[in-house]
């Protein structure tokens, strides 16, 4: 409702702003449009649309930005044969603080867990084996080529494995390196990454190059991008710009998952439709890319259009020599305007 608001405020500007515009049109009506004083009859609808192309674009740019960024991208076939699943699970202590989840009182390990059970369930899980790799200071495989997804849905259930780490600063790009070197042997294009972490203290280089096994990656940010929580005297927060970096690194895609799900278009876009073309609804965000595009059309063209036949008259009917009326009189249009 934030943009409809805004976008109803731009409106009513817009007409307060008309109302004062036709009011000094009217002083110079004569030297704008002639001896009639009047513009052409279509222009009586310049306002209305103005007013609602200004509404439309602020709408539709409004909505934009608080939609979060897609990227829409040629959908792959997906390769036959055996399939993988890698998730990288951030288990440091930080991930036990309770900032996440729509009411943010869940703990961003649960709320990471809700995320992963909702993927699979999007999914055709019994084609893929998942392999789960807890990350702290540094990486540790959990399970590997499973294919049951009740084992990592156990293990998903507040599982304390930081225990099994030396305490320290968490290190996803291990993570990454062990996923790398387990998906070594595998077929190409046979795996997808899926990173579930709040990004605490990851570093912006030393990225591991992923093998061509690896052909999608995702990366899921839980905790508040905002407040935060302490722990160690320290606040600990979503890190979604390292996340969104590494996420960017990996040619894969990001999604703040802290109050939302993965969206069902991003899940077909990491896992693949099977090169099915999909007729999908319009959804808000193609809506706004139309109220955008036709208001901003409306509002370049009017311009255009008012300067070419928004008057009857011109002033080259009025240097003719022996035109009809006050037409052919230059002075008499000039005085008409004084009075």
């Amino acid at each position: 409702m934030v943009a409809e608001w805004i976008a109803l405020g731009v409106a009513l500007v817009a007409s307060i702003a008309e109302g004062l515009h036709q009011r000094r049109i009217r002083h110079v009506a004569y030297l704008a449009f002639g001896p009639s004083g009047r513009p052409a009859a279509w222009t009586r609808l310049a306002t209305p649309i103005r007013v609602i192309s200004l509404a439309a674009v602020t709408w539709g740019l409004v909505t934009l930005l608080l939609l979060p960024p897609q990227v829409f991208r040629g959908r792959q076939q997906r390769p036959s044969g055996e399939q993988h699943l890698i998730v990288l699970l951030d288990v440091s202590p930080s991930m036990l603080l309770k900032d996440a989840g729509p009411t943010g009182r869940q703990s961003r390990r649960r709320r990471a867990g809700d995320l992963l059970r909702s993927f699979f369930r999007r999914i055709d899980i019994d084609q893929y084996k998942v392999t789960l790799i807890a990350v702290y200071n540094g990486a540790m495989p959990v399970v590997v080529d499973t294919r049951d997804p009740d084992v990592v849905d156990n293990i998903l259930d507040d599982l304390p494995m930081h225990f099994a780490f030396d305490p320290g600063k968490t290190k996803l790009l291990a993570g990454l390196k062990q996923a790398a070197e387990v998906s070594r042997t595998w077929k190409p294009g046979s795996a997808i990454v899926i990173i579930l972490s709040d990004g605490d203290t990851v570093p912006s280089t030393g990225m591991p190059r992923m093998p061509a096994a690896v052909r999608s990656a995702l990366v899921v940010g839980v905790g508040d991008v905002r407040k935060g929580a302490y722990i160690d005297g320290a606040l600990s927060k979503q890190d979604q710009s390292t996340l969104r970096q590494i996420a960017i690194r990996l040619g894969g895609e990001y999604h703040d998952g802290n109050q939302h799900h993965i969206p069902s278009d991003l899940v077909l876009q990491v896992v693949g439709s099977g090169g099915r073309a999909e007729k999908r609804p319009w959804t808000r965000r193609e809506y706004a890319l139309l109220a955008l595009g036709l208001g901003a059309s409306l509002l370049a063209g009017l311009p255009l259009a008012l300067a070419v036949a928004g008057a009857r008259w011109s002033r080259r009917m009025a240097a003719v020599p022996g035109g009809s009326g006050d037409a052919a009189n230059p002075v008499s249009t000039e005085s008409a305007a004084v009075v």
